[in-house]
C-alpha cells in the first residue's frame, strides 16, 4: 500500500459512499474496500470522543489507495460530533441502543470528565434500534459481513477483547495499552454486546487520555498499519 507524502495528507484520496443518514439527515459515510471487508473500523459513535475520528482520519489520509480489505467509518454519530454531545441529536446514547437481549429502557448515566461522577443522563432510545444511526450501522455490518470489527472509543486507555485474540494482542503490543477482557462495568444495548450475540468478533480500542499530538504520534501509525494489515 502506497503512502502519501505529508503535503498531500490534508484530504482523503478516495471517496466514501453513504450507508444511511443521521437523525438530522447528515450522510453516514463508509470508505469501502475494493474487495471483501475482512475488518470494519469505526469511530465517533460518541460525539464527545472526537479524538477517535481525528486519529482514524489521519490514518486514512496517509493512504494513497483504499485499504484492500478494511472498511472505515469515521463518524458513526455525526450529529453528536458536530454538537459535541455524547448522544445523537435526540439525546440517545447510541451505544446503548442496539437490539440486545439485555437492552433496558433506563436512562444511562455517564461522566462529563473521566474522574467525575456519573451525573449526565441520556436515553437508550424509545426502543432497541430506535435510532437511524443504530439501524444503519447494523445494516452495514450485515452487508459487509466483516470477520472483525474494531470500535474506537476514549479515554479509558486499553484494548478490550473478551477472547484476547491475535488482533487485540497485536494492538496492545503496538500501542503499549493494556489488554483487558472487559471495561469493568455492564454495557447493555451496546454494539459490543450486540456483536457478541451475532458471533461477531469485536475489539474495542480505547484511546488514552492524552493531548491530540500525543495521540497522533502513537496511534495514527498503528491505525494506518491496521488499515492495510489484511492487504
Amino acid at each position: 500500500m502506497s503512502a502519501r507524502p505529508p503535503a498531500e495528507q490534508g484530504t482523503i484520496s478516495f471517496r466514501p459512499t453513504p450507508y444511511g443518514h443521521s437523525r438530522l439527515g447528515r450522510p453516514l459515510e463508509v470508505w469501502r474496500p475494493p474487495r471483501h471487508a475482512e475488518i470494519l473500523v469505526f469511530a465517533g459513535i460518541h460525539g464527545d470522543e472526537p479524538e477517535t475520528t481525528g486519529v482514524l482520519s489521519k490514518a486514512l489520509r496517509r493512504l494513497l489507495d483504499p485499504p484492500e480489505a478494511c472498511a472505515v467509518v469515521l463518524a458513526a454519530n455525526p450529529d453528536g460530533l458536530v454538537r459535541g454531545t455524547r448522544g445523537n441529536a435526540l439525546g440517545v446514547e447510541l451505544n446503548r441502543n442496539f437490539p440486545t437481549r439485555d437492552w433496558r429502557p433506563d436512562r444511562v448515566a455517564h461522566r462529563a470528565v473521566l474522574d467525575g461522577p456519573r451525573e449526565v443522563l441520556l436515553s437508550p432510545g424509545e426502543a432497541p434500534a430506535s435510532e437511524p444511526e443504530t439501524r444503519a450501522l447494523i445494516a452495514l455490518v450485515e452487508e459487509l459481513q466483516p470477520e472483525t470489527v474494531v470500535a474506537l472509543h476514549a479515554p479509558l486507555g486499553c484494548i478490550d477483547d473478551p477472547k484476547k485474540g491475535p488482533l487485540a494482542q497485536w494492538l496492545a503490543k503496538a500501542t503499549g495499552l493494556p489488554l483487558v477482557e472487559d471495561v469493568g462495568y455492564p454495557t447493555p444495548g451496546s454494539f459490543g454486546t450486540w456483536a457478541a450475540e451475532q458471533d461477531l468478533e469485536v475489539v474495542t480500542y480505547e484511546l488514552p487520555l492524552a493531548t491530540p499530538d500525543d495521540l497522533s504520534r502513537t496511534h495514527v501509525p498503528v491505525l494506518a498499519e491496521l488499515l492495510v494489515r489484511a492487504d
